[in-house]
């Protein structure tokens, strides 16, 4: 029998209730009291098309960001708002200039769409892209200090690296790589798609060069709400995708960082603006605000690779300490798109199954978010003993 997410805290979205939602990684969910704001900045524009965007935007951005940066432990003036994590990694690779004899390191575990942006402008400068290979199964976060650090040369310009795997649910010792890194005067251009809201952040402490973030997944914002970070110093090379009215703008109150991000020209601004409403109510959740949240989360995550991994008979792939609210297991050899579509269609289950590192490899990941259970994970468990036992025949 499918077992209910916890009522306690689904009754606050809308997924499907036919459904056992693991996927939370994906594209995050958004809750109806955050949702309801979004309309009223909707209904707003609406209504006064002119002077919502003419008028009230600035301030209004200004406030979300104020928010946004106290969560990140950033400064507003180091932040903008973009669309989504893989935009602010274009926009970072787009801006730069790199030559032919150029290295540009990256990891195998790197987020395809953020990879592919990377292939591209390498491709366009005639800079190599530089893969170091993370291994999984994973014993210490030192292996990936080894591994990146082993693929660093003299030739080495920038480093993509994510903060938390997409594939894999890594939590990557960040702050130590970008210590070697620009102990070497390397550049770091970091994918914090899945950081925000998974585990506490200081920016500054962490010290990339570049951060971007999502705050549609972890953070529960309406989709298209992310944000770009650009240490100050490097803030007049970085241009938006989209050059607009900013850029020979006559202003001097404000820099032109933000005059060129804030207006790209007319767009509907309401996911960056409820950033704040849904900080506020997951912060609002529990007794122990976000700490609490991102503990319990992280928590759940680990209970639900211990399920999956004594079903399977398998080992974590990975130590406790690079778990947030992602967690992994790896599956015998298959196809993992018929997988997931068994899960859903015969199970109800939406779950994704990864290939790693390409092939027929397969892993299962599931996500940690306050609405789902340990008995979820457990349904998720049975299903997939039947399944694979059926293809293996």
């Amino acid at each position: 029998m499918r077992p209910e997410p916890d009522k306690d805290w689904s009754k606050f979205w809308w997924l499907e209730p036919d459904v056992t939602f693991l996927n939370h990684g994906a594209f995050g969910a958004c809750p109806k009291p955050v949702l309801e704001v979004q309309q009223q900045f909707r209904l707003r524009l609406e209504q006064q098309p002119l002077r919502f965007l003419a008028q009230d935007l600035e301030g209004l951005l200004d406030s979300a960001r104020q928010v946004l940066a106290e969560f990140v432990g950033a400064d507003p003036l180091d932040l903008v708002f973009v669309p989504n994590a893989t935009t602010g990694i274009n926009t970072v690779l787009r801006s730069l200039h790199f030559m032919p004899d150029d290295e540009l390191l990256t990891t195998n575990h790197e987020y395809n769409a953020c990879r592919n942006a990377l292939d591209f402008v390498a491709a366009r400068s005639g800079a190599q892209v530089v893969v170091a290979e993370i291994p999984l199964p994973i014993e210490s976060p030192q292996q990936v200090i080894e591994a990146v650090v082993a693929k660093i040369s003299p030739k080495t310009r920038l480093a993509l690296l994510d903060h938390v795997s997409s594939q894999t649910g890594l939590v990557m010792p960040i702050q130590a790589l970008v210590r070697e890194l620009s102990q070497r005067g390397i550049d770091t251009l970091i994918d914090g798609a899945h950081a925000p809201g998974t585990i506490p952040l200081s920016l500054p402490t962490i010290g990339a060069t570049y951060y971007t973030g999502n705050c549609h997944k972890w953070l529960c914002a309406p989709k298209g709400a992310a944000f770009l970070y650009v240490q100050r110093d490097r803030q007049a090379q970085i241009r938006p995708l989209t050059i607009s009215h900013g850029a020979n703008s006559p202003r001097t109150d404000r820099s032109r960082f933000r005059l060129e991000f804030d207006w790209p020209g007319t767009y509907d601004p309401s996911a960056y603006l409820s950033v704040p409403t849904a900080i506020e109510f997951l912060g609002g959740l529990l007794p122990g605000g976000w700490p609490e949240l991102m503990a319990r989360n992280r928590a759940k995550a680990l209970a639900a690779r211990k399920v999956l991994c004594e079903a399977l008979n398998v080992s974590p792939p990975c130590p406790d300490e690079m778990i947030a609210a992602l967690a992994v297991v790896p599956l015998p050899d298959g196809s993992y798109q018929a997988l997931q579509i068994s899960l859903l269609n015969q199970y109800g289950i939406e779950v994704p199954i990864v290939p790693w590192p390409g092939g027929q490899k397969r892993l299962v990941r599931v996500a940690a978010q306050i609405y789902n259970t340990v008995l979820q994970y457990e349904y998720l468990a049975q299903a997939l003993v039947k399944l694979l036992a059926a293809e293996a025949g």
